[in-house]
């Protein structure tokens, strides 16, 4: 029988078990989540006087959970209606409903027991085919189901997802040695493809891979502190960005996770290993007096940082490890920390701070790197195969940049390796026997490809059919052309490429150019032209620098001539005759959502944040991008169906004033970004691949350009409305003056000028009005302080 996951259930309810369940909805699969049967009666439900019989009671804890999920931040949903294919039970009732499923994923308290008598009672009810996997992180994913049949076991494994499940991408999957070989591959498949996950192969050991060598780091870490005598704000200043970590840097990562967790996943090594290892999952003292005071971190409002208001706003204090007491936060600052800030890319900045031996932040940043790279070197092959995926788990489930292998190349595995005989360690064996056969890198590339070390030589990297790799593609291919912001290149199968990579990603001139030249270039040579890249974020916006200089310098015959030539490269994209698919993922703001929208198709990943975000810099949209979006809005109305046109115009006017951003994908769409000929890749991974597809099922279907647009607006009684709402927001005090006034504009572009309601104007008219209120705005000082507070602050001023 061919394997297939439509239907899914989750056992247990908790924060993980709940966001799990919340994960695979946002996946399209209706999930039944299960948890225990109260055995006592709320205040709340006694009042209505139910009993311990009745369903709703039974179902209760499921059922908060549920609800719980709406509060949570960040939200575990990509849209609340996914919350509707979650139905809630309990694991009494409902057992026999698990043969309804095509997977269970089974997330119970982390008792051996108590899994077992789970699992024993799954036994009896599931469906032959079905896959049962467990969350657990601690205990062994072999002895769980030793007691089990045997078709159980073949369709058993471990699932290890990380939390948040929606936005951390690491899915640690964990075979049995009795394991269908058909499960495992089917799995990792599903889990890529359906799931959106990167998928690791890990070994029954505990805590398997991430948790293992990232708690390792964290404890480490500890350590060198108090030897060091440094403080928790000078380490966190010093091990996040700057070294390729997360901005919550080492304590305040602490502080997210919660220390109770972050004591139970130490705990559970340190119960199973010996020696050195175990003295080091020994969590020190100061520690274990914060836990007994419930110090646990933001889940119970303080930590290792405490956030107090003052009389001049909130401030961050640090806790003193010592006194137990909260100080001010400081900064560890150092000449290695000043030269690694000059440096370009975090493996410079790492092997500058590396390197810089005697300094204080050098010191540190060695000293808590060098543990990890011997202790991740030492359990390669006990658990996992291979590098890559040691490597994989750190990046995907603890955001770390490089992994530590990857690390160890950027410091320079023999300077390294030299440096630590010195310091009197030890060297895994592998490690001497790969320098001895003249191997000094644990990866290369060659000719577009990767490899990675792996038992004496080096082996391929193997990647999902779906992945294109700008990078390999562009060393084996070279590009078509390319200037400063900007490369077209060849995606293969006749479709080409533009991608942007000036700083954020920001459009300016250069990018408008070699935009243009794409589209004759697609149109002279190629089947359809995708927009994307693979930066950090799709496209900021508009070089708002640029723009603000030429605007101070009062140069607005220029500014005037580049707002023409971003309208002209935007319509050149609507109106193309070969179709042009944009793949917007991450932050797609202002002038990134103006390339986009007119674009013949979106195929955007799951985590899209997409706005026209130019209000709070005291701006309206001038690329175009009002317009689409209110033509976007109307698209979307059911054809035949007389419409309030007011109603439209007014919701775009608010999206707009509102800066108002998606939350993700499934959201932009229910916000009229996206609309029916628009798609979301499950795995963002894919995304260039599947919008490739997509130009490809366009062109091969016929692609014809549209016909250019009238529109219908809502003209001099639209305008007023609009008008007013601004209005009574600035008397309720939640506008000001300025914010009128670029209000006005707005509503004054959207109606389509003093004209009648219901006019049909062109879209070179509407584009006219955009152009005129965009360069009145960005000459007043009120929103020259705007822009110039978000280049310096980031974040928007309110004036």
């Amino acid at each position: 029988m061919k394997q297939s996951i439509k239907r899914a259930a989750v056992l247990g309810s908790g924060v993980m078990g709940s966001g799990i369940a919340a994960h695979l909805a946002n996946c399209g699969i209706h999930t039944m989540m299960l948890d225990i049967v109260p055995k006592e009666l709320t205040k709340e439900e006694e009042a209505k006087g139910l009993t311990l019989e009745d369903k709703t009671v039974r179902n209760r804890i499921a059922s908060q959970s549920k609800k719980a999920l709406l509060k949570q931040k960040p939200a575990p949903h990509t849209t609340k209606k996914n919350l509707e294919l979650i139905e809630v039970g309990n694991l009494e009732d409902d057992m026999e409903r698990l043969a309804e499923v095509d997977w269970i994923v089974e997330v119970v308290v982390e008792n051996l027991a108590v899994k077992k008598k789970v699992f024993s009672q799954i036994d009896k009810v599931r469906k032959q085919n079905s896959i049962v996997s467990s969350n657990t992180s601690g205990i062994s994913v072999e002895r769980m189901a030793e007691d089990c049949s045997d078709s159980f076991k073949q369709h058993f494994l471990g699932t290890h997802f990380f939390n948040p499940p929606r936005y951390l991408k690491l899915l640690e999957i964990i075979p049995t040695k009795h394991t269908d070989p058909a499960i495992l591959t089917y799995m990792k498949k599903f889990s890529e493809d359906v799931l959106g996950k990167g998928v690791v192969e890990a070994k029954d050991t505990p805590n398997f891979i991430a948790n293992r060598i990232g708690t390792y780091g964290l404890l480490i870490t500890v350590r060198k502190m108090l030897e060091g005598d440094y403080s928790i704000g000078e380490v966190d200043s010093v091990t996040g960005p700057m070294i390729g970590r997360p901005k919550s840097a080492t304590f305040r990562t602490l502080d997210v996770v919660g220390l109770d967790t972050f004591f139970h996943v130490a705990k559970n090594v340190y119960d199973q290993v010996e020696g050195e290892e175990r003295e080091v999952f020994d969590v020190p003292d100061f520690m274990k007096k914060m836990l007994d005071k419930g110090w646990l971190g933001a889940k119970s409002g303080q930590g290792f940082f405490l956030k107090k208001k003052g009389q001049d706003g909130s401030e961050i204090l640090e806790l003193n490890t010592e006194t137990l007491e909260y100080e001010e936060r400081r900064k560890l600052k150092s000449p290695a920390m000043e030269m690694a800030k000059q440096e370009k890319g975090t493996r410079r900045k790492l092997k500058a701070l590396v390197n810089a031996e005697g300094d204080r932040a050098g010191d540190l940043v060695w000293s808590v790197i060098k543990p990890v790279l011997l202790y991740s070197a030492k359990l390669c092959g006990e658990i996992a195969d291979d590098v890559l995926s040691i490597d994989q788990a750190m990046k995907w489930g603890f955001g770390w940049e490089l992994g530590p292998f990857e690390t160890w190349d950027a410091i320079g595995v023999e300077v390294a390796v030299n440096r630590m005989k010195q310091e009197g360690e030890d060297i895994p064996e592998w490690v001497e026997n790969m320098l001895a056969q003249g191997v000094s890198s644990f990866y290369k590339q060659e000719n577009g490809s990767f490899y990675f070390y792996y038992q004496g030589d080096y082996k391929q990297q193997e990647f999902n059919k779906k992945e294109i790799h700008l990078k390999s593609l562009k060393e084996k291919n070279g590009v078509i052309k390319k200037n400063t912001g900007a490369s077209l290149i060849d995606l293969g199968d006749g479709v080409a490429g533009l991608e942007f990579h000036s700083q954020g990603n920001a459009i300016g001139l250069d990018i408008i150019q070699m935009m243009n030249f794409a589209l004759e270039e697609t149109e002279r040579n190629y089947e359809g032209l995708v927009i994307g890249n693979q930066g950090k974020n799709f496209c900021v916006g508009a070089n708002l620098a640029m723009m603000l200089m030429e605007a101070q310098d009062d140069n607005f015959m220029e500014l005037d001539i580049v707002v023409r030539q971003f309208q002209s490269m935007a319509m050149r994209i609507k109106y193309a005759s070969k179709p042009v698919v944009a793949a917007p993922f991450n932050m797609v703001l202002g002038g990134g959502a103006e390339v986009s929208l007119p674009a013949a198709a979106m195929q955007a990943s799951p985590e899209t944040y997409i706005g026209l975000v130019e209000f709070g810099v005291g701006l309206i949209p001038g690329g175009g991008g009002t317009k689409e979006l209110y033509l976007k809005q109307l698209r979307n109305l059911p054809q035949g169906v007389k419409f309030d046109l007011t109603k439209v115009a007014n919701d775009v006017f608010e999206k707009v004033a509102m800066a108002t951003v998606s939350k993700s994908a499934a959201e932009a769409r229910e916000n009229g970004f996206l609309d029916r000929k628009d798609a979301i890749s499950a795995n963002a991974d894919h995304l260039l691949h599947d919008a490739k597809e997509k130009v490809l099922v366009l062109a091969r279907a016929g692609y014809q350009a549209p016909l250019p647009e009238k529109i219908p607006v809502v003209g001099d009684a639209g305008y007023g409305a609009m008008l007013l709402g601004a209005q009574n927001l600035q008397r309720s005090g939640y506008a000001s003056k300025h914010d009128l006034k670029i209000a006005e504009k707005l509503a004054y572009v959207l109606s389509g000028g003093r004209i009648k309601e219901g006019t049909l104007v062109d879209e070179q008219a509407i584009l006219d009005l955009e152009r005129e209120a965009f360069l009145s705005l960005i000459g007043e000082p009120l929103t020259q302080q705007r822009m110039q507070h978000m280049l310096v602050k980031g974040k928007p001023l309110r004036n």
